[in-house]
């Protein structure tokens, strides 16, 4: 197979040919393939936060809505939050979720391990058994479970260096976030609604940067939020530090005063914040402070979300719009090329969580490949499909439309619909 007239990141027209999944060529050639002028070629995007809910929560999500979903968006591999039911806490059920994935074969699903047995915070879980298993873990998180204790994160991020994995935090400090409903502001006193502060996020931070810095450990920020945080992150590389750091598609765009409607599609944990700190995790994303964009694809049942603010869950949707979000921050208003866009959205992640199969366009790699119209226009409807609707992005015009989508060569998604 040949796609004819790609535009690669770099900027350069040429063919790229592909052969039993993998790109044997790179160049123009005189043979006849499918046409793909004007689309942007990208490694196949790679999210390193996603919540497919399998096992426990089909009713929100299952593997294979998840994936469907992540394939519409661009997406090769996703990484598997581990808050299923039962917790994704030892080697059977990542190689449940891994399997399970492979079966599916839109994504490839990689499952991320729990710190701790039950997400309970109490006692680590096996990391290693995990690590040895099929699933190959090598990201292990809590996910909303923020590690409090700071001697059993320290055990942990000793325990998944021994297998160079890395322990991605959801920086929350529980002391100071009881009974959170929104961003600590003037806004929250005003609505009556108890603030989650910035405090709480920078924090966990500072201290889990010490300990990496202590330990010579990887850690990884997950959905980070707050300007005073990413001037945590910035320090903490400035000292070498492991650390990285991911921002979520709606941190990027959305602000508190979206809240004011008490429309639970905008409940979110870590909460929507300031404009202040949507311009600054910009630019912190333009000039590398953090690393990736990451989707944190939270889908619940109607049940979960049409109800009253302070009984809804928390979270949105993200895996199918993620990457017109990521054109609109990065290229059309920050300037960027798609070098910097490939980067954050495919190589970096791929590269944190050793996944190494994804991530990069060159001959004798995996033709793990989106095909990204970068001229389209789109107004964001409510088909889906995931099984949620919790999108906060319907009715909003965005730049950008994945045309194709393909996994090891073979379309996943092609002229803009899921392949059989």
């Amino acid at each position: 197979m040949i796609l004819s007239s790609v535009t690669l990141p770099s900027g350069e027209t040429t063919d790229i040919t592909i052969d039993n999944g993998v790109i044997t060529a790179i160049g123009r050639t005189q043979s006849k393939g499918i046409d793909c002028s004007g689309l942007v070629c990208l490694p196949g995007l790679v999210d390193l936060h996603t919540h497919l809910r399998e096992p426990g929560y089909e009713s929100s999500e299952t593997i294979e809505t998840g994936s469907a979903a992540a394939a519409m968006g661009g997406y090769t591999a996703v990484f598997a939050m581990a808050n299923t039911l039962p917790v994704t806490d030892s080697a059977e059920v990542a190689e449940f979720v891994f399997e399970k994935g492979q079966r599916v074969g839109l994504v490839d699903v990689q499952p991320i391990g729990a710190v701790t047995k039950r997400l309970e915070g109490k006692e680590l879980s096996d990391l290693e058994a995990m690590a040895l298993s099929k699933a190959r873990v090598r990201v292990f998180s809590d996910d909303g479970n923020c590690v409090d204790d700071s001697g059993l994160m320290k055990r942990a991020l000793i325990e998944a260096k021994r297998f160079d994995g890395v322990i991605a935090q959801h920086a929350q400090s529980h002391e100071l976030t009881v009974g959170s409903q929104m961003n600590d502001s003037a806004l929250s006193a005003e609505l009556g609604l108890t603030g989650w502060p910035a405090a709480a996020e920078v924090e966990i931070i500072k201290r889990d940067i010490e300990l990496s810095l202590e330990l010579d450990a990887r850690v990884h920020v997950c959905h980070i939020t707050t300007a005073e945080g990413l001037d945590v992150v910035r320090w903490g590389k400035s000292k070498g530090a492991k650390v990285t750091a991911e921002v979520t598609p709606h941190h990027l765009m959305l602000t508190e005063e979206l809240v004011r409607t008490l429309n639970p599609i905008y409940k979110v944990n870590p909460p929507l914040r300031l404009k202040t700190d949507t311009i600054a995790l910009r630019e912190g994303l333009l000039d590398g402070s953090i690393d990736i964009l990451a989707t944190d694809h939270a889908p619940h049942s109607a049940e979960k979300k049409i109800c009253e603010w302070s009984r809804a869950a928390n979270g949105m949707t993200g895996l199918e719009v993620a990457a017109s979000v990521l054109q609109k921050v990065l290229i059309e208003e920050g300037g960027a090329a798609w070098d910097k866009f490939a980067k954050v959205a495919s190589t970096i992640p791929s590269q944190i969580g050793r996944l190494f199969h994804h991530g990069q366009i060159a001959e004798g790699r995996q033709a793990n490949l989106v095909l990204i119209d970068p001229s389209a226009r789109r107004l964001i409807d409510s088909s889906t499909q995931s099984l949620s609707t919790n999108n906060p992005w319907i009715g909003l015009e965005l730049p950008g439309r994945v045309v194709h989508t393909l996994l090891r060569g073979v379309f996943t998604v092609k002229d803009g619909q899921l392949a059989n």
